[in-house]
């Protein structure tokens, strides 16, 4: 018999034998205790079955920090929720719509601590023409605000509204907000302003970031700005 014809068994067809073979370690469960492997925890070689162990304990570790970012997740979430219930209440109680404009600048420059805020509205009504939020905005600026259907996030890069900003050199990030009549989404609908929201921190307004809450605070002083116009 020719032996270098054989083929030689690799690590693969024992891995493969031993997962398609389920009863092998049922028929020599002495194995499980003999077998031993190294730690990645170290140079000491321990039992398949302290190996096993070891993987278990990762994964529950694993599963636990997972389970602690939900929780985390969670307050916030709630928090948030809280502080947009506020500043609604807020803007309900509002008698005079003509303080519209300032009350949501401020509710979300201290109940959501963003650093700058403005916003333009056009096409209000002649009592509030004159009035600063009612400065006109380029036709550039309502087509822009027109074709958002979701909150833009992203780095400044020196957009025109940019400018309506206390301190527009400071604003490294910025999110922009289309105000319109119904859904942020209704791109049927132009909008009839911009709610602009700047932050030193270029990390504060990121293109990945989850928009959702943006896009209720952008619905909710759509709603109550409507009264301007």
């Amino acid at each position: 018999m020719n032996h270098s014809s054989v083929t030689p068994i690799t690590e693969d067809d024992i891995a493969h034998f031993l997962v398609n073979t389920p009863g092998f370690f049922e028929r020599h469960a002495e194995l499980l205790s003999s077998v031993t492997i190294s730690s990645p925890h170290g140079q000491r070689a321990v039992s398949l079955h302290e190996r096993q162990a070891e993987m278990l304990r990762e994964k529950i570790k694993g599963l636990e920090h997972r389970v602690m970012d939900m929780v985390r997740h969670g307050h916030e979430n709630t928090a948030i929720t809280h502080k947009i219930h506020q500043w609604s209440r807020q803007l309900l109680a509002l008698p005079d719509a003509g303080a519209l404009p300032q009350a949501v600048e401020q509710g979300i420059h201290q109940l959501f601590d963003v650093p700058q805020v403005a916003l333009r509205l056009w096409g209000a009504a002649g009592a509030h023409a004159d009035a600063p939020f009612a400065r006109d905005a380029s036709e550039d600026v309502r087509s822009f605000a027109s074709s958002l259907t979701m909150p833009f996030c992203g780095p400044n890069l020196g957009f025109e509204a940019t400018a309506w900003l206390p301190q527009a050199g400071q604003a490294q990030s910025l999110a922009l907000l289309p105000l319109r009549r119904g859904a942020i989404d209704s791109a049927d609908e132009p909008a009839f302003g911009l709610l602009v929201l700047g932050s030193p921190d270029p990390h504060r307004f990121e293109a990945t970031m989850g928009t959702d809450y943006l896009a209720r605070i952008a619905e909710l002083a759509s709603a109550g700005l409507t009264r301007l116009l």
